[in-house]
């Protein structure tokens, strides 16, 4: 098992060198949108706890810059399963990259944050003609910044800087705000170096706002490795809600914080997590379909039917 970090440029390097009968037969490459980050937690405890072993099948992690970039290395053929919010898979389906979500990850925006340095004295409303720092384009921290200026009636510059830039950036003063995910959100604000003016967990209505996903032609190809996989990954979801000494000590280790703050990380983001994953489930329709709503208010425009974002084949077992 591994983790690399790669710029986009490099995912199409990998791709080609990842494309051996090796891989494409034993292993499933996840694909994680940024270090610190909760869908890296889960999938580590996966590794970890050898849940990908016992379905038979090995897993290499890669770790990317944001949500985009991990779309990106997904369509250019480096990833097999990744995490992303639905509004990707519909701008990536009108251009051509056929995907779908396969299991529900999460139900709410937990632990993200719009965050100011301490000092500052800016609220919401003062934002406008301000600079705001996101992970990338289209990336979850996008669509939050497009869904506050939608909301709050207000403008100002998105300005990507990779999920590794937004803290340094927002302390540095280079920008005035940051949407920042968790623990990150938690570890700034318990050290006193930023504050929250808008906590998006609260803020913004519950909606399906990230899943696994596979492209369409890997899901017809592998219907077998899909349904290990998630098996695998719904069954780190269970250990970790099970065993939460072992989890707060990965946290911390992983993303070499005290704790205090990953705990934070465990009883805020991680307990709120999607148990079960069905995509067939009563409510995930709806719930995609106010994604996708919520995503086109802050102005994007390639929006699909809620049908052709999501598949229901692959309804997680837990991996025990």
């Amino acid at each position: 098992m591994k983790i690399n970090r790669r710029h986009a440029f490099m995912t199409l390097v990998a791709a080609a060198i990842l494309a051996g009968p090796a891989s494409a037969v034993d292993t499933i490459r996840v694909g994680l949108p940024t270090k610190t980050y909760w869908p890296t937690t889960i999938a580590e405890t996966a590794v970890r706890q050898k849940l990908f072993e016992k379905e038979g099948i090995q897993a290499e992690l890669t770790i990317y810059r944001s949500g985009a970039e991990t779309f990106e290395g997904m369509a250019a053929g480096a990833a097999d399963i990744i995490l992303d919010p639905p509004s990707l898979v519909s701008a990536g389906r009108k251009k051509g990259v056929m995907s779908r979500i396969v299991a529900n990850a999460a139900m709410g925006n937990f632990g993200w944050q719009l965050m100011v340095p301490t000092k500052s004295t800016l609220e919401v409303k003062d934002l406008n003609g301000k600079k705001v720092a996101i992970t990338a384009a289209g990336s979850g921290s996008d669509l939050l910044a497009l869904w506050t200026i939608q909301d709050k009636k207000i403008d100002f510059t998105r300005v990507p800087v990779g999920g590794g830039g937004l803290v340094p950036n927002l302390l540095a003063g280079n920008v005035e705000a940051a949407v920042v995910y968790s623990p990150l959100s938690f570890q700034i604000a318990k050290s006193g170096e930023a504050k929250t003016i808008l906590d998006y967990a609260t803020a913004v209505p519950p909606n399906l706002t990230a899943g696994w996903i596979v492209l369409d032609k890997f899901a017809d190809a592998k219907p077998q490795m899909v349904q290990k996989a998630v098996n695998a990954l719904y069954g780190a979801v269970a250990f970790m809600r099970a065993n939460r000494d072992v989890t707060v000590k990965l946290i911390a280790e992983l993303y070499e914080m005290p704790p205090e703050i990953a705990s934070l990380e465990y009883d805020n983001t991680i307990m709120k997590l999607e148990t079960s994953g069905d995509m067939g489930a009563p409510n995930v329709n709806a719930a995609v379909q106010l994604s996708l709503d919520l995503a086109k208010l802050g102005g994007l425009k390639d929006i699909v039917p809620v049908e052709d974002v999501i598949s229901a084949k692959f309804k997680p077992v837990p991996t025990k």
